[in-house]
């Protein structure tokens, strides 16, 4: 059942996931060769405890941790640990908190020092992918043109597009309906309406789109060993346009970095 959300309901949401945002943010500056993700998520969750929120993923479905941290050829779900990142790595970082009864969910894909130029390619085609996909989140559009939009996006570029994990409507719970595919045919599937919330993720491997679990029943790598990339946005249905709820800008402030991709997904500029 999918939960449609009043304006209030929604702000509450957004506050969530700039928490979220802001977690990334301050976390955008520790991810560099030689720091462990035990480390980085317990910065974590002291930060979002501080902004009077809760971890959201800490005990959810019994998962160990605040962060999924997930380097290299693991593609989500990965548990942080002592072992300490290295020169040209990649690591997804996705993070939840909860606040006023309302979840914020999203993640970014970190390059660790220098990656490869390929490497690089993933990112940016994974996080462009992103982008396709929100602008088809819009009023009587349906699930299946937002996956749709990033499978073609992707699979033009020889990637492969993971089918075993999958987006989802986010609120009072973290996971809600509608399950949102990062694949699919134009047309198909439930209708978008106002007032919806998702969170979009593409989950993009370099090489083939299977993937496999590590026995710790949590940790998902590609199956050829290859990397993989994860981006995810928070977005309501506002005037029957997508409207970005979480952001990458405090990401961006700290890599010193600037991006104007946001900003046809915003009524006006974000104030940091």
């Amino acid at each position: 059942m999918i939960h449609i959300k009043s304006p209030e309901e929604i702000a509450l949401i957004r506050e969530s996931a700039l928490i979220v945002s802001k977690t990334l943010g301050m976390l955008a500056g520790e991810v560099k060769p030689g720091v462990t993700t035990l480390h980085l998520d317990k910065l974590a969750e002291a930060f979002i405890r501080d902004h009077g929120a809760e971890p959201g993923f800490l005990g959810l479905y019994d998962f160990p941790n605040t962060l999924c941290m997930s380097p290299n050829a693991q593609v989500v779900h990965g548990i942080p640990n002592d072992t300490p990142l290295k020169e040209g790595d990649i690591i997804s970082i996705d993070c939840g908190a909860k606040k006023n009864g309302f979840y914020g969910d999203h993640a970014y894909t970190f390059e660790v020092g220098e990656v490869s130029d390929e490497v690089k390619k993933l990112l940016r085609i994974t996080k462009e992918s992103l982008y396709e996909g929100v602008r088809q989140f819009r009023a009587g559009n349906r699930v299946g043109d937002v996956g749709y939009a990033i499978q073609q996006y992707c699979e033009k570029e020889g990637y492969g597009v993971v089918r075993e994990l999958v987006g989802h409507g986010l609120g009072a719970k973290m996971h809600e309906d509608p399950k949102m595919p990062n694949y699919g045919k134009r047309g198909r599937g439930k209708k978008f309406s106002e007032g919806m919330v998702v969170a979009i993720e593409p989950m993009i491997n370099m090489g083939t789109q299977r993937i496999r679990q590590l026995r710790d029943g949590w940790t998902i790598l590609t199956a050829d060993g290859k990397p993989s990339a994860h981006f995810e946005h928070d977005v309501a249905i506002v005037d029957g346009k997508p409207e970005l709820l979480s952001t990458f800008a405090y990401i961006y402030e700290a890599l010193g970095t600037r991006s104007e991709e946001e900003n046809e997904f915003r009524k006006e500029a974000l104030v940091l």
